[in-house]
């Protein structure tokens, strides 16, 4: 079974949102989820999640803490082992790139209805960064 890396970044601002890219292609085009993909060749996984949040948002960020892990299937042979670490961003100006359908900021609210990716929210409540509606900024502030 070949294992793929890829990196993702979890950016929360100082308001309390979490930035999200519609995903235009499978597995779960048309839900909303975290930006990120693909490590390149030479990449460690936090570079690879700067650049993949700033070529699918506009926006760049600094890295936090890693997450957490994920594996999800690339294929019959192949697994995508997945890395979200927590950011914070620095700047840029927001916009869909790459191969995003669209990119925005959301609050706590809006995530409860948000067509979101498979386990999104529950990823977000086990490290404590969405408890009880309201996201929490990477420093532990409760914003909203």
């Amino acid at each position: 079974m070949r294992t793929i890396k890829a990196a993702s970044g979890v950016v929360i601002d100082a308001e309390g949102r979490l930035l999200l890219i519609l995903r235009t292609q499978e597995p779960e085009a048309g839900r909303w989820t975290v930006p990120g993909g693909c490590v390149e060749r030479g990449e460690s996984l936090e570079q690879a999640a700067v650049r993949e949040v700033f070529e699918e948002t506009g926006i760049r960020i600094a890295i936090r803490r890693e997450l957490w892990t994920l594996t999800q299937p690339a294929g019959p042979n192949a697994v995508y082992e997945i890395h979200d670490f927590l950011a914070v961003p620095l700047g840029g100006e927001l916009h869909a790139g790459d191969d995003a359908g669209a990119a925005k900021w959301f609050t706590a609210d809006e995530l409860e209805s948000a067509e979101l990716s498979h386990e999104l929210l529950g990823y977000l409540r086990r490290a404590r960064l969405y408890p009880s509606g309201s996201l929490r900024a990477p420093d532990g502030r409760r914003d909203r």
